[in-house]
């Protein structure tokens, strides 16, 4: 394959114009196209049958010992016969990169049957006698093959292809085959394409079948016989405009596809098909049909596998095709294709962007996810062309700077953060990596329900969620919820890996959906008005939280309560702001959360102070919260925080109010207005924020490590003095 450099020294810019489609990328198939054509220019060349050639197909054979054997046969006279020259009748050589038209080698896909050219390529480490076998296949099968000898018969020099067939039927001539083979193999076993050469005229050259147009029109006819006949099909083929190139041509229907599209047994793509009728629901020519098989390196290269499925991300060129816009597409392609990283199609791109090698305005990408299935079956979902690099990539920085910079997850007071960070976990780390995640989906994995990918469908919403995001689409905030507490639950009630609570999950989940609600990205969507506020982007302060000497704090208060009121305020999800009326949604939310912050502030005080095993936070897993049990819930949780009230009361003398009053007040007034029972909101939105009050209350208490260095500043500074 050409280097981006040889491609362009080779197809000025005046020569490649020529060759492109005359409208922009409007469609997959447009965009396979225009893959086939490139393809084609940067491997066979142009020319009527550079299409139907598979140079990949040998790739690996090229320069390495007895990987080209030839049948040479001379038809110049009366009769054909075997060549008596000095090389003889076979010739076993060397495979070079510049005999790729010359053998004119078309590839059949199948574990049985011949290649469609007369060149066919035998299976790795074949020994002699199998070797053998395949050469003299070349005289007694290929040639006498019907789709074969039907075009021998309609061209001029079909005589030739007749003549290789009847010295097929000389026991003598293919005894002599087999035992030159073996002889020049020595009895080893080799890995090679074999071929004839022909010598036409008594004082010409021998000619390989690539340079002979019988030989390519044959290929050709045979390769374009299975476009009609696939999945039993008689003949699925009629006259037709091309849905490609826009012109009358004849039409195939069966024809292979690089992502399995379109295909029989592809019912998304064909619902209710009639095979032999394939052509007429999606006719495309059958010089665009082998053009757009050709697309398959390109697209596979593009291509990379997560979650069961194959995810699709091909950059093409958006609006008019020119010379430039092509040789930046080529040269990402070309990349793609040469790459052995771990990196997927958009790392690549966004590596050639920001080393300014292609412009963001000038390309789209196509995207879609294929899940397998067993009989040839494939579901096609999340299909798009109006993919960009900006949206991964905007979203991997969004999360980030929100987990690095925002109030919610940074302080430098003497009192933690509302939510925790932690450098281990890749979504509160701010990590480096962060499109890498986003791209593979690994985004999704760390915080949706858990499956078995050998088992996949169609309808995981981890593929869902991560086409989304790649083409720009909001996800569903219903759909966020219910794979947010399946995980929850199921991480709190794993006994095999049981480490309490999953805060750290949870303070995850919450950075997801704030980054996923960011007013630049918009990538949330809300099922109706009580989801609304949670789809709206937070306003936390983007610095650090300020010093305690800044806090406004009332005689006798504490920098906890300023905190949650920051906190909630600022957490569209949660503020009074966004209550429509009294007891909405909104308000029920809110006090899912604060229920939660109580018990996740009083079981944490369970653990330290009182060196209890089981705490509130164990009595009171997410999936026992539902709207029957919250007011049960809210009872005792008060209770048992009053009961630690008058203890530390009586242990101390004195206690200025009720413990986690910056709680209990706010809770009393939510929780019972209106009466839980006549609450709405739903299940899952009920949990996960009852979830993110838990890990507040878990994170709520002096923040120890900026109090020790606090205090080593101080003494610090009194050494110094």
């Amino acid at each position: 394959m050409l280097s981006p450099n040889e491609f362009q020294e080779e197809y000025p810019a005046n020569e490649l114009e020529s060759k492109l489609p005359d409208s922009p990328i409007g469609s997959l198939r447009d965009l396979q196209y225009l893959y086939g054509k490139l393809y084609t220019l940067a491997t066979t060349g142009g020319g009527e049958y550079a299409p139907y050639l598979t140079p990949d197909a040998a790739s690996d054979l090229v320069d390495t010992d007895d990987s080209l054997i030839v049948v040479r046969v001379n038809v110049s006279g009366d009769e054909p016969r075997l060549a008596d020259d000095d090389t003889g009748p076979v010739q076993v050589r060397r495979y070079t990169k510049d005999m790729i038209q010359q053998i004119g080698h078309c590839k059949y896909p199948a574990a049985r049957g011949i290649d469609h050219s007369v060149t066919h390529q035998a299976g790795k480490n074949s020994d002699p006698e199998k070797l053998a076998r395949y050469a003299k296949e070349r005289l007694i099968k290929w040639a006498v093959d019907d789709v074969v000898t039907e075009a021998a018969d309609e061209h001029p020099n079909g005589w030739i292809i007749e003549q290789l067939a009847e010295l097929g039927a000389d026991e003598t001539a293919l005894e002599t085959i087999e035992e030159t083979i073996i002889r020049k193999l020595g009895g080893e076993s080799a890995t090679s394409l074999l071929t004839v050469q022909v010598k036409i005229d008594p004082d010409g050259e021998y000619q390989w079948p690539g340079d002979l147009d019988v030989f390519n029109e044959a290929m050709r006819q045979r390769k374009l016989s299975k476009l009609v006949t696939k999945n039993k099909a008689d003949d699925s083929s009629g006259d037709a405009t091309d849905l490609v190139t826009g012109l009358p041509a004849r039409t195939v229907g069966t024809s292979e596809d690089p992502q399995n599209y379109f295909l029989g047994k592809q019912l998304e793509k064909f619902p209710g098909l009639d095979i032999e009728n394939a052509w007429r629901s999606h006719p495309i020519s059958e010089d665009a049909a082998i053009t757009v098989m050709n697309a398959e390196a390109f697209v596979e290269a593009c291509t990379y596998r997560t979650f069961g499925a194959k995810v699709y991300y091909l950059p093409y060129v958006f609006g008019r095709l020119t010379s430039e816009t092509v040789y930046e597409l080529y040269g990402l392609l070309y990349r793609a294709v040469e790459s052995d990283g771990d990196t997927t199609p958009i790392e690549d791109a966004y590596e050639r962007h920001s080393e300014r090698e292609i412009d963001d305005r000038t390309f789209r990408f196509y995207i879609s996810a294929v899940m397998p299935h067993q009989m040839s079956r494939y579901d096609v979902f999340g299909e798009t062309l109006n993919g960009r690099l900006h949206y991964p990539k905007e979203l991997a920085a969004t999360h980030n700077q929100f987990v690095r910079n925002v109030s919610a997850f940074n302080t430098n007071t003497e009192w933690t953060a509302p939510l925790p960070t932690n450098e281990k976990w890749d979504l509160l780390s701010g990590s480096d990596d962060q499109l890498h995640a986003v791209a593979t989906g690994w985004y999704f994995y760390q915080t949706f329900a858990e499956r078995d990918d050998d088992e996949a469908d169609a309808d995981d919403p981890r593929i869902t969620a991560l086409v989304s995001v790649l083409s720009g689409e909001a996800i569903g905030v219903d759909v966020l919820l219910e794979e947010y507490v399946d995980r929850i639950i199921d991480d709190q009630t794993d006994e095999d890996d049981h480490e309490g609570f999953p805060a750290f999950l949870v303070a995850s989940q919450f950075a997801q959906l704030c980054a996923l609600a960011d007013n630049g990205l918009d990538l949330l969507k809300s099922s109706g008005p009580s989801k609304e506020p949670i789809t709206l982007e937070p306003s936390y302060a983007t610095h650090t939280m300020p010093s305690l000497d800044e806090i406004p704090i009332a005689d006798g208060g504490h920098p906890a309560a300023p905190k949650l009121e920051s906190f909630i305020n600022d957490t569209p999800a949660l503020s009074p702001d966004h209550d429509r009326k009294a007891g909405s949604v909104t308000s029920q939310r809110r006090g899912a959360f604060l229920l939660g912050a109580l018990v996740g502030d009083i079981g944490s005080y369970q653990e330290y102070s009182e060196d209890r095993s089981t705490t509130l936070v164990d009595q009171f897993p997410v999936k026992s919260i539902t709207r029957s049990r919250i007011k049960k819930v809210t009872q005792e949780t008060v209770a048992k925080t009053l009961t630690y009230t008058r203890k530390e009361k009586k242990q101390q003398g004195v206690y200025p109010g009720t413990k986690a009053e910056h709680i209990v007040e706010r809770l009393r007034k939510t929780i019972l207005d209106p009466d839980p029972d006549d609450w709405e909101i739903e299940t899952d939105d009920l949990r996960f924020y009852y979830a993110l009050g838990v890990t507040y209350g878990m994170n709520d208490h002096p923040d120890w490590s900026q109090m020790d260095s606090d205090a080593d500043e101080t003494a610090d500074i009194e050494e110094e003095n």
